[in-house]
């Protein structure tokens, strides 16, 4: 008993990783060393942009040392984008920005440079890959967290399976064994099915774990699942509780292995893709 009651102590009292969105927070307590959490959302609910917005908040404002692998988007692009999130200033290829404007931009780019983030662009990654690099990055720069965008772009290099879920299902179970063993968080975006695509009303087009590519395996090793959903897109402006939903996200936190789910609003900000907590106005 006693033993059990210094694990106890330990866990509880373990020091998680916040995201820097309040609400959001509140649900999930923040991130724990060893869980691999997955967040889901179809193309244009703004998967890159919470992903970017996470960095921001936790490497930029709180200064904990991120690793991120961006499998979709090259190093200039990501840059791009990151730069217009911590400015506010929306990127434009003309390079026509105001003088305030690029007063900005370059103040964003000195906070960035100071910033403990360390960006890996390698297209196809395989999870041996990531197992090398991510080992280093912990060992040399004391790296608190990984995000990977996204899970659907990885590979197991060479090895052969059956089935593309198969080959997830390694990719999955290998990136919360790489957690554990690394004793921090992993966080891994995910694409979505299309089924959702065709249910109606308005909790029709939230997503479900049912959604998520390739989801037995992924929904089974994942201690938490969050989903972005966009109800804007869906030209729904109004939630049952009658909040304005223009220019908003909804958060799902659809599992949760170590404590509650629930489902929370951020503002988002797609010229600048940007997530951020809203007013107090907002019900929730």
């Amino acid at each position: 008993m006693k033993k059990l009651g210094i694990f106890k102590y330990e866990y509880v009292g373990e020091r998680a990783i916040q995201s820097g969105f309040t609400e959001l927070d509140k649900i999930t307590f923040g991130w724990k060393k060893g869980e691999l959490i997955v967040i889901g959302g179809r193309p244009a609910m703004g998967k890159t942009a919470l992903a970017i917005s996470l960095v921001r908040n936790i490497a930029i404002l709180n200064r904990t040392p991120i690793a991120y692998f961006s499998l979709e988007m090259s190093t200039v692009q990501f840059m791009n984008r990151f730069l217009s999130n911590v400015s506010n200033v929306e990127i434009n290829h003309a390079e026509l920005y105001s003088e305030k404007e690029q007063a900005l931009l370059d103040d964003a780019e000195k906070i960035i440079e100071d910033a403990p983030i360390f960006l890996d662009d390698t297209p196809a990654l395989s999870i041996q890959e990531l197992r090398t690099k991510a080992s280093r990055l912990v060992r040399e720069h004391q790296v608190k967290l990984i995000i990977i965008d996204y899970l659907q772009l990885m590979n197991t290099s060479g090895m052969s399976y059956s089935n593309r879920e198969e080959e997830v299902s390694v990719i999955t179970r290998s990136l919360k064994a790489l957690a554990m063993e690394l004793n921090i968080p992993i966080i891994a975006f995910s694409q979505l099915n299309r089924g959702k695509e065709s249910r109606e009303g308005i909790e029709g087009k939230r997503p479900q774990l049912s959604d998520l590519r390739e989801s037995r395996t992924i929904e089974q090793d994942a201690d938490m699942i969050c989903f972005i959903h966009r109800p804007e897109y869906y030209k729904i402006y109004q939630d049952e509780k009658e909040n304005d939903l223009h220019g908003m996200a909804e958060i799902i936190v659809a599992k949760n292995r170590n404590g509650k789910t629930g489902n929370t609003l951020l503002k988002f900000s797609s010229q600048f893709a940007r997530f951020d907590n809203i007013a107090d106005n907002i019900i929730h």
